[in-house]
This record gives structure tokens, C-alpha cells and sequence, in this order.
């Protein structure tokens, strides 16, 4: 059976046209003096949300941005200052595009060596409507995310944050869910305009961190992969990856059937974004239709509870599994195997003169829970040995949690082995 390419549902395709008619109808306030440098962070909250019409900003150059009076997630931070921040980035294929994000920065003057370090942080699932942006649930809009003890523990050693929402949660927008250059440039771009934001004090020089722990386990280690030939300007000194799904199939066979299904779901979801050319929304079923939207619709704790138990088998005309879809061809021939191939993580990586596609010339800690019943043992052990073998300072470090309490229980760990990078602290890993 031949399938065609992929065309927008109905409800997409209004939330898209909107999205254009709005774009071309109302602009974006002029907030820049010149590309990057907005002369004050006065633009309104819609405009943060709103995607340009055509997306010109060099990535990481500041679009709009505004102040935020408080960050009612982030509890027991110290004051600081925060901004919303819409910023040019890249998609996979180097078009650019708007991506929003939150630079928050303690107000206590850095008494530590050098510029004060910044910590370029990648949240974990929050589901993939615009709805369920993270900068949205820190300043309170939305409470559906759980990791604002991340963020005041980095405020509290007394570093700068740039958090990126990621591509895909603007107004009209699907977040591309597990999709590895889209998540990494919006990690690394979001780090570019943290400096270029006015009055944030944050040095272009700045050492960078990088963290994310599940979906940000996977985006934090797809910038880590990304930035010596994306954005070479940045000091990242290193990166903290934990809960990485990184195998995107082997993740897939776990998650079908089983309670975190909803994953399985957006991951489809989201590499349909990326990928319009690929079958997908004509090989769905009524019941597939129906939960495209309502995973448009829902954030995270919405998404496990309406998806717990499902396989994938109920949502296609012919009853299709995993390898099934797998085999199908997009209309340039490459199948679905192939492109879901494309966001493993661990291949094609080296040292710096190695020649390798990605190379990384800094130390990596990688982590999981023991009990992790969403991210398969094999799929963090199989990264950490491919990053072993290719000579990659790595740490790995194991916890005795689940998925949900390995995130909180290595807060201490992970902001105390960034402070070590960000002194200059040298580690051989536990290769």
C-alpha cells in the first residue's frame, strides 16, 4: 500500500493559517537599535509567543524580550532578574526561525573568578503544544513542568541561566518533540542571546554549562554534539546529560504498550514536524486523528494519563507496528527507520582533530536512575561506552531512582560537577 506525503489535519492547518494571517497582520514591536542589540526589554507578552512572518534574526540575536516580575516555579532562588526572550534560531535544515525562551540572572554581584559562569538549560518533556512552553509554567501561567529546584540551585550557586522553551511552542507552532538539531540549536542559540539581552550583565565570554535531563538529557547532549561547528564562539566547558533517550527505537519498544506511551506519541508527532515529507497523517485511523490533537492539546502530566496503555497499532487504517511504520518510505525514499536514525545519539563522535562529525572537546557526565522504567538501561549504557570509546572525557553516574526522582535526586551532584568545570577543575571521568 502507497502512502502519500504528509498534509496538515484540519485543526493544524487552522492553527497554522492563523498563525500567517497574524504574522502578516501585526509585527513584532521594534525592540533592536540593531540586529541583536534591542535598545529595551519593553516588548508585551504576546509578542514573545508570536512567530515572525518570515524569520530573518541571525541565530541567537534577540527579536523581543521582556521583564518578568517573578518566577513563581523557581522556589527558594535567590532575587533575581528574569526576561522573557523571543531569539533567532536554525531548524535541522538551517532555515531560521523564532524560538522563546527565560534568561534569569541572581542580583548578587559574582565574587568568583572571571566573568560570571552561565548555565544554558534544556527542560524535560512538558508536552508539545505552545501551550506548555517552559517559559510560560516559570513565570506561572501554567504549572504542568518540575524543575524549578533545577533552576534555583543553579541561581543559588550564584550562576546565570538561559533556559530554552526549544522550537515549536510559538503561537500556531508543534513543539518537534526528541528531534535532535532542532533541540540543539535552540540550546545553543538560547545561550548566544542571554548576553544580548539589555541589562542582563551576561558576558558573550561567559563559560558555559549545558544541562538537560530526559527530552533536555537528549537536547543538552545534542548541543554538546553541535557546538564546536554550530556555535564554536561559546566557552562550553561541559555538559550534564541525564535520563537520555537516546536510541529513539529502543525507547520506542519500551514505551509501547506501557504507561509513558504518551512519549511515544509526541516523539511521532514531533519527527512528523521535521519531516512533512514523510507518511503520517494519511495512514492514520479516526482514533489516530483524534489523538494527534488531543497530544496537540494536552502538556505532560495530560499526555501520560491519555496515553498510558496505548500501542501505536490503534491509530493507523491498517493496524500498523513499530517496524511496519519503520519500513514506510517518504517521497525522497528514505524511510522512517532512516530518519529516526538520525537522532541516536553517540554516533559519529570524537575529540577535537579527530575528524569525527561531532566533535567535543569537553567533559560529559552523563546519568540515569537505576529504575528507570522509560529510558532502557542499554540505551544509556550503549552512549556512554560509544562516548568512552571515542576518548570523550566522561563521567557516569548512576542513582537509585526512577525516571521522575533520578532528575531530582542529582541536582546536588550535577550544579557541584558544573561549578567544578566552570573553576577549572580537571576530571579524567570514570570511563
Amino acid at each position: 500500500m502507497s502512502y502519500r506525503s504528509r498534509k496538515p489535519l484540519p485543526r493544524r492547518a487552522a492553527l497554522l493559517a492563523a498563525a500567517g494571517l497574524l504574522g502578516g497582520l501585526l509585527t513584532v514591536p521594534t525592540v533592536t537599535a540593531a540586529a541583536g542589540t534591542p535598545q529595551a526589554c519593553a516588548a508585551a507578552d504576546a509578542d514573545i509567543y508570536r512567530p515572525p512572518d518570515h524569520a530573518t534574526a541571525a541565530p541567537g540575536d534577540v527579536v523581543a524580550c521582556r521583564r518578568v516580575d517573578s518566577l513563581p516555579m523557581v522556589v527558594g532562588g535567590p532575587p533575581s532578574d528574569a526576561w522573557k526572550v523571543q531569539y533567532g534560531s536554525t531548524d535541522g535544515r538551517g532555515r531560521r526561525v523564532g524560538v522563546a525562551g527565560t534568561v534569569v540572572v541572581p542580583k548578587k554581584p559574582w565574587t568568583g573568578p572571571g566573568q560570571r559562569p552561565l548555565v544554558a538549560f534544556v527542560p524535560g518533556t512538558l508536552g508539545i503544544g505552545p501551550q506548555c512552553a517552559f517559559s510560560k509554567q516559570l513565570a506561572g501561567q501554567y504549572q504542568d513542568a518540575y524543575e524549578g529546584p533545577n533552576i534555583a540551585a543553579l541561581l543559588n550557586a550564584g550562576y546565570a541561566v538561559a533556559a530554552t522553551d526549544g522550537q515549536g511552542y510559538m503561537d500556531g507552532q508543534v513543539h518537534p518533540y526528541a528531534v535532535g538539531a532542532e533541540a540543539g540549536h535552540a540550546t545553543l542559540d538560547m545561550a548566544r542571546a542571554a548576553s544580548r539581552v539589555p541589562g542582563s550583565g551576561v558576558s558573550p565570554d561567559a563559560p558555559v554549562g549545558i544541562w538537560g535531563y530526559s527530552e533536555g538529557g537528549s537536547g543538552s547532549l545534542w548541543a554538546a554534539q553541535l557546538a564546536r561547528s554550530y556555535a564554536p564562539e561559546l566557552d562550553v566547558v561541559g555538559s550534564a546529560s541525564g535520563g537520555i533517550p537516546a536510541d529513539l527505537k529502543q525507547v520506542a519498544a519500551n514505551l509501547d504498550g506501557k504507561f509513558f506511551a504518551g512519549f511515544l506519541m509526541d516523539a511521532f508527532i514531533g519527527l512528523s514536524v521535521t519531516h512533512p515529507d514523510m507518511p503520517f497523517d494519511d495512514i492514520l485511523n479516526d482514533s489516530g486523528r483524534k489523538a494527534v490533537q488531543d497530544a496537540e492539546s494536552l502538556c505532560a502530566v495530560g499526555t501520560v494519563t491519555r496515553f498510558a496503555g496505548a500501542r501505536v497499532e490503534q491509530y493507523t487504517e491498517d493496524g500498523l507496528t513499530l517496524d511496519q511504520l519503520y519500513a514506510l518510505r517518504g517521497t525522497d525514499g528514505s524511510t522512517w527507520s532512516e530518519v529516526v536514525d538520525q537522532n541516536r545519539l553517540g554516533a559519529g563522535v570524537g575529540t577535537p582533530g579527530s575528524g569525527a562529525r561531532y566533535e567535543i572537546g569537553f567533559p560529559v557526565l552523563q546519568y540515569r536512575g537505576l529504575a528507570d522504567e522509560v529510558i532502557p538501561a542499554e540505551t544509556g549504557q550503549s552512549t556512554r561506552r560509544a562516548y568512552c570509546a571515542a576518548g570523550i572525557t566522561t563521567q557516569w553516574t548512576p542513582y537509585l531512582g526512577d525516571h521522575l526522582t533520578g532528575d531530582a535526586q542529582s541536582i546536588g551532584d550535577v550544579v557541584k560537577w558544573l561549578g567544578d568545570r566552570f573553576d577549572g577543575t580537571e576530571t579524567k571521568g570514570n570511563c
